[in-house]
């Protein structure tokens, strides 16, 4: 111990959201350690940390100094790295990274799902763990979610063409505008999307050809091209708007498309469900498979794009609903529910209509092993069994685990 609040330990191991975990010494008449979460340490390091967050049970520090190093430190490619919140794990080589997730997947659900020994598969890595995301998201203000603002001048996770024109960017401390967003279509052509709460729109000169979107609440004002991006998923082209959400890794999108295909007992008579459909990306690839295609998405923007984008199927069912309000007034059960929710997951209205409708099958996207963890425990009292859990490394150098979770009611036929 070197003061009140600055200790050395050695780290146990990692949590989910990057940090690593140790414990503090235990306080005279403390009956045990708390624990201290450090971000971008590694598990074995003897580390000197200073604390900047107590609670009774648990604390939070920053690292001041790595005294023993784990083997298998790397030096981190960014410059910012240490001080952008964008990158947890670019100090670990990736194939440490996708261990350290499969991990934390297994641990979540053992945990949190009480589940003993969960299916959990090996992780499916990124094709490409640098330059590999088609959109990026820029905090131009400060904000409850956002206190700190860093100025960057380096990021390698955007594809090459983005990495070119963001740079480019330049904005005044007093600008209109709290977010940008830059996408990147399938034939590489750009979009600026600015957010803002003031509906004024700022002059301004692109000396580059690409579409510019100011968004304010839900209206889109066009400033230049077209309010929508191109974007292809196994070949297939895809209408997205500028305030409609696609993932940022097209390959591994691919990779979980096919999964799905592969794992779901799909055949001409099949009545699929699909809860949060968003543009229809994963939509356009079970209709031509399944005899009835039931799709919900709340957004009424994604629902445009849908409609355009799975206009040929005639087996096709679109309603703009929230997923709990259509799952209360379903009078029959389909063969196979799929759920892709934010990462907050599912909230208990939806898990109710679920249980309700008790369908035999349950595929379920994640975007947070914790709210899994959680789901899948509820999901299980309910009468499922959790059969094959896939992770998916969405997001390299980043602590973010996606997997698809496949699940089976006790009362389905053989």
């Amino acid at each position: 111990m070197m003061t009140s609040k600055t200790y050395e330990i050695i780290l146990d191991k990692f949590i989910y959201g990057g940090e690593a975990m140790g414990r503090l010494p235990a306080p005279d008449g403390e009956p045990r350690n708390r624990a201290v979460f450090v971000p971008y340490a590694l598990p074995g390091e003897r580390v000197r940390i200073e604390l900047t967050f107590e609670k009774r049970g648990f604390a939070r520090a920053k690292l001041l100094e790595v005294l023993e190093a784990s083997p298998e430190r790397i030096a981190p490619k960014c410059a910012h790295f240490g001080e952008c919140a964008g990158c947890q794990y670019q100090h670990l080589p990736y194939e440490s990274q996708l261990r350290v997730k499969e991990d934390i997947l297994r641990d979540q659900l053992t945990r949190i799902g009480k589940i003993d020994d969960p299916p959990v598969n090996e992780i499916i890595p990124s094709s490409e763990f640098w330059h590999y995301r088609n959109q990026m998201d820029f905090q131009l203000g400060k904000g409850a979610e956002f206190p700190n603002i860093l100025e960057i001048e380096e990021c390698h996770l955007p594809a090459p063409a983005l990495n070119d024109f963001w740079q480019e960017l330049e904005f005044g401390e007093n600008n209109l505008f709290r977010q940008i967003s830059l996408r990147q279509d399938a034939a590489e052509n750009l979009m600026l999307i600015f957010r803002s709460e003031n509906p004024e729109t700022p002059e301004m000169t692109l000396e580059d050809e690409l579409s510019v979107v100011h968004v304010v609440g839900d209206e889109m004002i066009v400033m230049g091209g077209d309010d929508h991006s191109v974007c292809t998923l196994h070949g297939r082209p895809f209408r997205v708007s500028a305030t409609s959400f696609f993932q940022p890794n097209s390959t591994v999108a691919e990779q979980i498309i096919s999964h799905l295909l592969s794992a779901l007992p799909l055949n001409e008579k099949t009545t699929l469900l699909e809860l949060h459909s968003g543009i229809g990306s994963i939509s356009a690839f079970l209709a031509p498979k399944v005899g009835r295609l039931i799709c919900v998405e709340k957004s009424p923007t994604a629902c445009d794009d849908f409609s355009i984008n799975l206009d040929e199927f005639g087996n096709v069912e679109l309603y703009q609903a929230q997923a709990m309000d259509v799952l209360k007034s379903l009078d029959f059960t389909p063969d196979i529910l799929l759920t892709d929710p934010p990462a907050s997951g599912l909230g208990r209205h939806t898990l109710d209509g679920i249980l309700r409708l008790a369908p035999p099958t349950l595929a379920y996207i994640s975007r947070d092993p914790s709210t899994l963890a959680r789901d899948a425990k509820k999901l299980i009292e309910g009468g499922y069994s959790l059969t094959d859990v896939t992770p998916f490394d969405v997001a390299p150098q980043t602590f973010q685990i996606d997997s698809v979770a496949i699940f089976e009611h006790k009362n389905a036929k053989a």
